[in-house]
């Protein structure tokens, strides 16, 4: 003989057809009351009335619940496929909180899940959001969908091998949990390794290990940008100039008034004969000005140019 319990019941009666056939059924019966008390035929129509909109307002209010629902159960799946996507992530260390990829594989992933505070702190993060995942989904699976449950089957199981007593560490701090209470157990199939986990505290022996090398920072160099300014070397105010040398008396350098003005509209004039002379008495390889001081010649008037035509 078939079981009938609440759950098929309560599946069954919000069916929209299931609805809608009791609806009928109570207006059936309504008429036929209302026939056999003899009561007026002019208040049959009101009845049907009021039994159509009952109906249609059922029909609309189970729709409504419906969209809500599927609502929901699209915002988990998408928050389980955003933090599959995290773990998947290049260089991310959040797939080795599975513990499901071998002994040899997780030694090496304990290294890098515990190589800095910034990881741990991830892992951490990353843990408690699988958590409250969890939590939601089966709160969603019990009022609403009761197939969704079986979509968390492998993060249920991931939280459960907590390889790191990553998992037992925010129950421990978020919820208050210890190894003989504990309200998230409820969630799981299989809390035990969770329980020694949280005897053991696991993940603090971890931590300890890997502290000492958080540590050992490097020493701090200042950034270029933030490096004062060299100053350049100041040059002494007491320091004394270089000394001027004086030239040889031999050289004679004339004044602006003493070359004549030349006009490029008329020929280069001639010099006189008396210094043609002596250019020419000149033995070779001496200057005029070596022996006797050249005279210069007498200043000539510049001549007008003739108009423009």
């Amino acid at each position: 003989m078939p079981v009938i319990d609440g759950a098929f019941l309560n599946g069954l009666l919000s069916t929209p057809l299931v609805l809608a056939g009791l609806a009928a059924l109570l207006a059936v019966m309504l008429i036929l009351a209302v026939l056999r008390a003899g009561i007026a035929r002019r208040l049959l129509l009101p009845v049907v009335m009021l039994v159509v909109v009952g109906v249609g307002l059922m029909a609309l209010l189970d729709r409504m619940a419906e969209a809500d629902r599927a609502a929901e159960r699209r915002a988990l799946t998408q928050r389980y496929a955003n933090l599959t996507t995290q773990a998947l992530a290049p260089g991310s260390a959040l797939a080795c909180l599975d513990g499901v990829a071998g002994e040899a594989v997780e030694n090496a992933c304990e290294k890098t899940v515990f190589a800095g505070p910034q990881n741990t702190a991830a892992a951490v993060a990353y843990m408690a959001a699988r958590l409250t995942l969890l939590d939601d989904g089966l709160a969603f699976a019990r009022h609403s969908d009761p197939e969704f449950a079986a979509s968390l089957a492998g993060l249920r199981r991931a939280i459960e091998l907590d390889r790191f007593g990553v998992a037992a560490h925010v129950l421990a701090v978020r919820d208050g949990c210890t190894a003989e209470r504990c309200d998230a157990f409820a969630l799981l199939q299989d809390a035990n390794v969770i329980k020694s986990n949280l005897k053991a505290q696991v993940f603090d022996q971890y931590v300890s290990r890997y502290a000492a090398d958080w540590n050992k920072t490097a020493p701090a160099t200042v950034p270029m940008t933030q490096q004062p300014p060299v100053a350049a070397p100041a040059v002494s105010a007491l320091e004394p100039a270089p000394a001027k040398t004086p030239l040889s008396g031999k050289y004679d350098f004339p004044s602006a008034d003493s070359i004549p003005p030349v006009s490029i509209m008329n020929a280069e004039p001639k010099l006189p004969k008396d210094a043609t002379d002596a250019q020419a008495a000149a033995p070779a390889g001496q200057a005029p000005g070596d022996g006797e001081p050249v005279k210069t010649p007498p200043k000539r008037p510049q001549t007008a140019s003739p108009p423009a035509r």
